[in-house]
C-alpha cells in the first residue's frame, strides 16, 4: 500500500511537492551545521529522494532531488556556484544509480548505500572537472567512499523507518 494518493496526477504532484519541501528543509538544516570534512555532510535530505523512489517511482525521485538542489541553492545564495554544481552532480549520480537499481532485490539500506556511493563519486568527478587538472583528487576517493557508505547505511535505515511509519499510519493528508 502506498502512503500517497497516486491515483491522480494532482495527488502525485502534491506528494512530490511535500517530499521536496521536506528535503529542502533538511538540506537547509544541514547547511547550517559544521562540516565533518570537505564535501562531507550526512546527506539526510536524500532520504526523501529514496522515499519518493520507493513510493512514487524514479521520475518522482528525480523531481524531488532536482527541486531540492535548485530551491536550496536559491535560498542559500549558491545557485550556479561550485557548491551548486557539486550538489547537482551528486544528486544526478544518486538518482541515476537509484533508477538503475530500483527494480533489484536490494532493500532500502542497499539502495541508499549505492546511491550514496554514486553521489560521492559524482561529486569527486565534478571536483576533478572543475578544479583539478590531474587525478590527485581521485586518490582521496576511497576515504570519501567510506564516509559515503556509512551515511548511506544510516540514511537507508532512517528511510526504512519513515516508509514503515507512512505505510502503517492511519493518518491521511487527503481528508
Amino acid at each position: 500500500m502506498t502512503p500517497f494518493p497516486v491515483s491522480t496526477t494532482t495527488g502525485k504532484d502534491l506528494a512530490v511537492a511535500m517530499l521536496a519541501a521536506a528535503s529542502v528543509a533538511v538540506h537547509l538544516l544541514e547547511a547550517a551545521l559544521p562540516s565533518l570534512g570537505p564535501w562531507f555532510k550526512p546527506g539526510l535530505a536524500n532520504i526523501f529522494t529514496l522515499v519518493a523512489l520507493l513510493t512514487l517511482g524514479w521520475r518522482a525521485a528525480l523531481a524531488v532531488s532536482l527541486l531540492r538542489v535548485v530551491v536550496a541553492s536559491l535560498l542559500l545564495g549558491t545557485l550556479f556556484s561550485p557548491t551548486f554544481f557539486f550538489s547537482l552532480a551528486g544528486a544526478l549520480g544518486a538518482v541515476a544509480m537509484l533508477a538503475l537499481t530500483s527494480r533489484s532485490s536490494l532493500g532500502v539500506v542497499g539502495l541508499s548505500t549505492l546511491a550514496s556511493l554514486a553521489h560521492m563519486t559524482a561529486q569527486v568527478a565534478m571536483g576533478q572537472w572543475l578544479f583539478f587538472s590531474n587525478a590527485a583528487l581521485f586518490s582521496a576517493l576511497p576515504w570519501f567512499l567510506i564516509g559515503a557508505w556509512l551515511t548511506g547505511v544510516v540514511n537507508g535505515l532512517l528511510a526504512f523507518v519513515i516508509l514503515e511509519k507512512l505505510t502503517t499510519s492511519s493518518w491521511s493528508w487527503q481528508s
